[in-house]
């Protein structure tokens, strides 16, 4: 199995947590899509295994037209070879979505929508600098629902003065539309971004990591009450409606990364395009990938199988650490585990060390203890 990642570069405006690369000019919007047709072929050759997920983030994918899409979707099939039955994801914005919209994702090939609503509520939306209000954010889903089964929606907690009792509505209000899957993130604030400077400023409260701690200990309970997974750290889906572009990335499976900033994997490195769009199109044309590649360290690899073994229900195999790795890896883990098993923070399940519930919120720093370091 094998995926795709097209990084989709523009925004209608910046939302204030972001630090993704985009751009809120359209104007080359026509030129980038040509340059991504041509990267697609440039790399035909580095997939050989059968494509299962293509994925368009961004940015805003939404803001693509059909014939945009068209020309992306004919390039692919063209040069790859596409399962029968790919899961193919858009994101989209609610104030981008309409009836004709969504008719035009679907006769496409779209069979996944993630929709960037963030929040019910106003006051969460305007903090973030959200395109969209509440409304919007209501008849997204319920319009989306005409046409797609396979819905995913983001939502943020942690944000400054969402109380417990708002973030709760918040997850009430998903499950209550019958959303399949959610993915549920806590703010960050960034380096640089404007959320950033408004905290230093003083015009927006700092984000505290006990309210997000709360919130996370709310989803966990409301999720689990509704038939949900909590099947990776942030995202949660009914039986049937697990991403399956995310979980290949978790899984390390390989995919392409194609369009400026776009990130790929082939199981031995890693490589990254170019966060300009300018210097991207301009490379392109010139028939040269805008590419950097990093080979992966034998130690690179165990720390990034530990950080996404642990934030998943999978956790790790103790059977591939040593098959993959080594003893001396095995070993390693037996050793920088025990605290964390003794103060009920992992656990084995057979062969398997995860995460508990206790914890679940601490997943990343846990697994950074367990690092193997030069």
């Amino acid at each position: 199995m094998s995926g795709i990642y097209i990084h989709i570069p523009f925004c209608k405006q910046a939302c204030h947590y972001c630090d993704f690369h985009f751009s809120t000019s359209l104007k080359k919007k026509g030129s980038l899509v040509e340059a991504l047709c041509v990267e697609l072929e440039l790399r035909k050759a580095e997939l050989q295994e059968e494509v299962e997920t293509i994925y368009f983030g961004g940015g805003t994918p939404s803001l693509l037209a059909s014939e945009e899409l068209a020309a992306i979707f004919e390039t692919i099939y063209k040069h790859y070879k596409v399962s029968k039955n790919p899961e193919i994801t858009l994101e989209a914005n609610p104030d981008d979505l309409s009836e004709e919209k969504l008719k035009t994702f679907k006769s496409a090939g779209i069979n996944r929508l993630s929709i960037g609503v963030q929040s019910f509520f106003e006051e969460d939306l305007q903090l973030m600098n959200r395109a969209h209000n509440e409304k919007e954010a209501f008849a997204s889903i319920e319009m989306a629902q005409l046409f797609f089964e396979n819905i995913s929606i983001d939502l943020i907690y942690g944000i400054p003065g969402m109380t417990n009792e708002r973030w709760l509505k918040n997850l009430e209000i998903a499950i209550s539309l019958n959303v399949p899957h959610l993915s549920c993130y806590a703010l960050t604030v960034e380096p640089k971004t404007a959320l950033e400077t408004f905290i230093k400023k003083g015009i927006v409260p700092e984000v505290e990591d006990g309210v997000a701690a709360d919130h996370h200990k709310l989803l966990i309970a409301e999720t689990s009450k509704a038939g949900y997974d909590n099947y990776e750290f942030s995202n949660f889906g009914k039986d049937g409606f697990y991403s399956k572009n995310n979980t290949a990335y978790w899984q390390g499976k390989p995919y392409l990364g194609i369009g400026p900033s776009a990130h790929g994997y082939n199981g031995k490195e890693r490589s990254w395009n170019v966060s300009n769009n300018t210097i991207y199109i301009k490379k392109i044309r010139e028939g040269e990938l805008p590419l950097t590649k990093e080979l992966l360290s034998i130690n690179d690899r165990f720390n990034e199988y530990v950080m996404t073994g642990l934030r998943t229900k999978w956790g790790i195999s103790m059977k591939r650490v040593e098959t993959e790795f080594g003893s001396e890896y095995r070993k390693h883990i037996d050793n920088q585990s025990k605290n964390h098993i003794n103060n009920g923070i992992l656990k084995f399940d057979g062969d398997i060390l995860k995460i508990t519930a206790k914890g679940k919120f601490l997943s990343d720093g846990v697994a950074s203890d367990l690092f193997f370091i030069d």
